[in-house]
């Protein structure tokens, strides 16, 4: 599944070529994409046909395109979605499930979604230009202007569960995913099981320092690929996966002392970590009064 980089990846491309284009046609080729549009497949093309996107925004892995209507084209990559800024002449992809030609794009292109499970898919939010209502609830993620550390220092060292579920917790900080989660917290030592409640505010601050740059540097290479189904508008993907210190290391040393790294079930995932440097936290034993 793309992670907050790769998505981001995504939008700065969709900014960079279709900014500014009028939406002249849209052929909707399976209609389970466009599941979430309850008047149907065909009321989705007409009311999406004669609007200009004006922008290009994210919140956590939700993409939307605001209209020139006020209201605003979502959607959501799921596992394997893909938007792809294509010439109109190239190919069609072997799962391309909704194709939206364009007017004053740049290079003439079109805009392509395509999906091999489909558990994307698109919708328009009423009124969601500035912030889709359907994703308001999703708080802020580390790179975002809006995000707050403060307020999300706090909301961890009031919980008792484990720092690495607190990071997946879309309503405390958005974004971040198992892989950069891994990362994070390997380069701040700490273990995903270890409760919020017992980390101080300092170290709090230094993980949020951590998964910020982690998302900048993937940022920076395009992301992960562990799934050869993603990849950005231009069809390249990512190559953060080289650098990455944690996860997928079972068994390779620690780039930091040499031990052998780990990997546990988490959420029907997988946690790595070095069970040197990320020791699990002592269970407190409760004595009889």
């Amino acid at each position: 599944m793309p992670e907050l980089p790769e998505v981001e990846v995504v939008r700065a491309g969709l900014e960079r070529h279709v900014l500014g284009a009028r939406i002249v046609s849209v052929e909707v080729l399976h209609p389970r994409p466009v599941r979430r549009h309850l008047a149907g497949a065909s009321a989705f093309a007409d009311e999406l046909k004669g609007r200009v996107l004006t922008g290009a925004r994210r919140r956590g892995k939700y993409l939307w395109l605001p209209l020139d209507s006020g209201d605003a084209l979502m959607a959501h990559l799921g596992m394997s979605g893909q938007m792809l800024v294509q010439p109109p002449a190239s190919p069609d992809e072997r799962h391309l499930r909704v194709r939206i030609r364009l007017d004053g794009a740049a290079e003439g292109r079109e805009l392509r979604f395509v999906d091999q499970r489909m558990f994307g898919g698109l919708s328009i939010s009423p009124g969601g230009a500035e912030l889709p209502p359907e994703i308001a609830h999703i708080a802020p993620d580390p790179l975002e202007a809006a995000f707050d550390a403060e307020a999300v220092v706090r909301r961890v060292r009031r919980s008792a569960s484990g720092i690495k579920r607190i990071l997946l917790n879309q309503t405390v900080i958005s974004g971040v995913g198992n892989i950069y989660a891994d990362e994070a917290l390997w380069r701040a030592k700490l273990h995903g099981e270890r409760p919020g409640e017992r980390l101080t505010a300092p170290k709090v601050r230094e993980l949020l320092g951590h998964v910020r740059d982690v998302m900048t540097e993937a940022l920076a290479q395009g992301g992960t690929s562990f799934d050869a189904l993603y990849v950005n508008v231009n069809g390249e993907s990512g190559y953060f996966e080289r650098s990455l210190a944690a996860y997928g290391r079972e068994g390779e040393p620690c780039d930091r002392c040499g031990t052998p790294m780990r990997r546990i079930a988490f959420m029907n995932r997988s946690s790595y970590f070095c069970p040197k440097c990320q020791p699990a936290p002592r269970v407190r034993r409760i004595t009889a009064g």
